[in-house]
């Protein structure tokens, strides 16, 4: 992208940023309803993943959150714009702080469990913004170069995080925690079965990652959830309390209970987890497939 393409889009952004909320949900909720349509395959995995997790549950509330995933996932995205081009008090209104913040504000060290939900990238903003710290985080680069700017700058627009890639792997996760960075961590993804163990998530065995208790466990550091709730006037964070007694030094009953916690925070809001993801798609030996070809 030449610099005056990109100086126009970012230009164009700002001015929508100015836009009535409910425009941009609508347009949201318009963009992921088309991609329910339309990506089947997606929407395939999404409906399997509720029927794994939530067998219990109505046939007919499974196909409503999955519906609700993909608007969740499409005002998400169409809020980028003004989470990330808006001014700094249209940010503020917009993602209201709750809970243990405080915990956060303190000096020294602290590792967040952050989930994958739609509102992530409004808690990260939010949390950026009102805490000058030192924050840290996983990046994975995104699909095309115009996208990766846009997401990278995004993501950096306040507080001057450090962005790490997947690739760097762990030890300068464990630098900056050493440094009192605030880490923020998401491990409730399938990155395969190296580094993994399978425990329960939802009943199902779930290949799950161990840096989250490994590092708190290196670095002598607290772990503090927060999740972003996508709520009618905007974003709500919650911050919880750190996890008392955690980790165990077991991994295996650590990430069982990382997972545990996560489950409970899903079912408050089943229709905006990131199932979109094949979260079983590496599977213990001898057991079968959970997704057709």
């Amino acid at each position: 992208m030449t610099q005056s393409v990109r100086s126009v889009s970012d230009r164009v952004q700002r001015w929508l940023a100015k836009l009535p909320l409910p425009v941009f949900r609508a347009a949201g909720a318009a963009f992921g309803l088309t991609l329910w349509a339309l990506a089947r395959r997606r929407r395939y995995i999404v409906e399997r993943n509720l029927e794994l997790c939530f067998p219990e549950a109505d046939p007919g509330q499974r196909a409503r959150w999955a519906r609700e995933t993909f608007v969740s996932f499409g005002q998400s995205f169409v809020d980028r714009v003004w989470l990330w081009h808006g001014n700094d008090g249209l940010v503020e209104r917009r993602v209201a702080l709750t809970g243990r913040v405080d915990l956060l504000q303190q000096p020294g060290a602290v590792l967040c469990f952050v989930p994958h939900f739609y509102g992530m990238d409004a808690g990260w903003t939010r949390l950026t913004q009102a805490i000058a710290r030192n924050w840290w985080t996983f990046y994975s680069p995104q699909s095309g170069p115009a996208m990766d700017r846009w997401v990278r700058e995004g993501r950096l627009r306040y507080a001057a995080p450090r962005l790490v890639a997947r690739r760097e792997g762990v030890r300068p996760l464990l630098k900056g925690l050493r440094e009192g960075a605030a880490l923020c961590l998401l491990p409730d993804m399938d990155l395969g079965a190296r580094d993994s163990v399978f425990v329960k998530f939802f009943e199902q065995d779930a290949a799950t990652v161990t840096s989250l208790p490994r590092l708190a466990k290196a670095a002598g550091v607290p772990v503090v959830p927060w999740i972003c709730r996508i709520v009618p006037g905007g974003y709500q964070v919650e911050v919880m309390e750190a996890w008392a007694g955690y980790p165990s030094g077991d991994d295996s009953v650590d990430a069982r209970f990382m997972n545990q916690q996560l489950e409970g925070y899903i079912r408050t809001m089943p229709g905006q987890y990131h199932w979109l993801h094949r979260r079983f798609k590496t599977r213990p030996d001898g057991q079968a497939r959970l997704y057709r070809p």
